[in-house]
């Protein structure tokens, strides 16, 4: 068996590293991981093939020569290795997590600070026990500040990451409503999410914190921080509020403190949280007020998620990366306030509520009977829930996409303004080509 420190040694003869024989670049060190339904030992010779460098691989039976290094777990190796990577480096490593917006949060800092430094954030949503060393050990000597995104399903998953990770400065988006199945309920969400500030506190690191977010301000309560750095969304004499919301919607307006006015491409007062965050922790990196404002409203978000889509002359507000009962009421309320000749709501299952399911998605048909919305079109068995809710003339249910696929078809919409947004697993970006 190699050591995590010999391991290191051949790592350093590589051009990366890959878990997917799929996407092998030359020079790599390729780790084959196992899960309930692969194994990648087997596929360890066919990523020399396609040109890797070293296979690392917990299977002595592959073994076949001096590139196969053989460890006792591959994934265990793979966090090992990571961590003695992260420990190379002295610059400021900035932790990431929340139940909503982180993506879209560490996309913001990541363009406030690169205004400034040489920065490595997350790729994409490579926020787990795989994607987090994925992301450490992607990072080389030119990095002068990295930003690493932590997802969470349960509790002990964001002790898991930082300890990969290690890092010196943190910050929480939100408490809400997400994987109440694998937390246990929301007091689950704020034990998993407040590792971070566990970490940060028993190192004495640096965390950024929100003071208007009651849930986020209190975990901080009785830690030994480095610092707290903190500001207001809210009016509070006693914190400081770093930028300023003019309107919301369809895009955020804001102002800095010299009157200077800027216009996002984000939607919503919850990303103009986001925004205020990306701010106030580039001031904390000695970035420009005005150039960090800059840098948040020019920055314009992808993959389904806050993203304006122009079809014909319908305008979509796609927001189908991913839900639950929090995102889901906060994109509905803002959404509803919009001014605009037609709305229509295109919305489907939240996935892993656990035993809470039929009442969150009841709780949304209320919301959702409180709104002006032209058409409500929802998806998804779990759904039901929220349809008896409703006044049967104001809702189409389909218990399935192919359903609401087919009504779209047979009813062309014209000069409407729409939302889409349901969890991951509904995959709703498909109603783009019936629209």
């Amino acid at each position: 068996m190699i050591s995590v420190s010999d391991l290191y040694k051949n790592f350093k003869e590589c051009s990366g590293v890959s878990t997917d024989t799929r996407k092998i670049e030359k020079d790599v060190m390729f780790f084959a991981l196992k899960g309930p339904n692969f194994n990648a030992n087997t596929f360890a010779a066919q990523a020399l093939e396609k040109g890797a460098k070293y296979v690392v691989v917990d299977d002595p039976s592959v073994v076949a020569d001096e590139r196969f290094l053989l460890v006792e777990d591959g994934l265990l190796a793979l966090q090992k290795l990571a961590t003695f990577h992260r420990k190379q480096f002295n610059i400021p490593f900035i932790g990431l997590t929340g139940s909503n917006g982180k993506t879209t949060t560490k996309e913001l800092i990541n363009c406030v600070l690169s205004k400034k430094y040489k920065t490595y954030a997350t790729q994409g949503n490579l926020n787990n026990h795989i994607g987090v060393p994925l992301t450490v050990l992607a990072i080389d000597k030119s990095i002068e500040i990295a930003i690493i995104e932590m997802g969470a399903n349960k509790q002990g998953d964001i002790k898991e990451l930082v300890e990969i990770c290690l890092p010196t400065h943190g910050f929480i988006t939100n408490i809400g409503k997400a994987h109440l199945e694998g937390f246990g309920g929301i007091e689950g969400v704020v034990k998993g999410k407040g590792e971070l500030y566990d970490f940060l506190g028993q190192n004495h690191h640096t965390v950024f914190v929100n003071v208007a977010s009651t849930p986020t301000y209190e975990m901080t309560f009785g830690k030994e921080f480095k610092e707290v750095i903190t500001y207001t969304t809210d009016e509070n004499a006693l914190f400081p509020k770093v930028i300023e919301m003019i309107e919301e919607i369809p895009c955020v307006i804001f102002k800095d403190f010299e009157e200077n006015t800027y216009t996002s491409h984000l939607t919503g007062k919850y990303n103009f949280l986001n925004m205020c965050a990306a701010v106030r922790i580039g001031e904390y990196f000695e970035i420009d007020t005005a150039l960090a404002c800059e840098a948040v409203a020019d920055y314009q978000p992808t993959n389904h998620r806050s993203q304006f889509i122009e079809k014909g002359n319908n305008l979509i507000l796609m927001d189908a990366y991913n839900a639950n009962p929090s995102s889901m009421q906060a994109a509905i309320a803002n959404f509803n306030n919009l001014k605009a000749p037609k709305k229509m709501v295109i919305l489907g299952d939240m996935f892993e509520l656990g035993d809470d399911a039929p009442e969150e998605h009841k709780a949304l048909g209320q919301l959702l009977a409180t709104c002006h919305f032209d058409y409500v079109l929802l998806a998804g068995k779990l759904m039901e829930s929220a349809v008896g809710q409703l006044p049967i003339m104001k809702v189409h249910y389909f218990p399935d996409k192919f359903g609401l696929h087919v009504w779209l078809q047979d009813h062309p919409v014209e000069n409407t303004h729409i939302l889409v947004k349901g969890s991951r697993g509904m995959g709703l970006e498909s109603v783009l080509q019936f629209l």
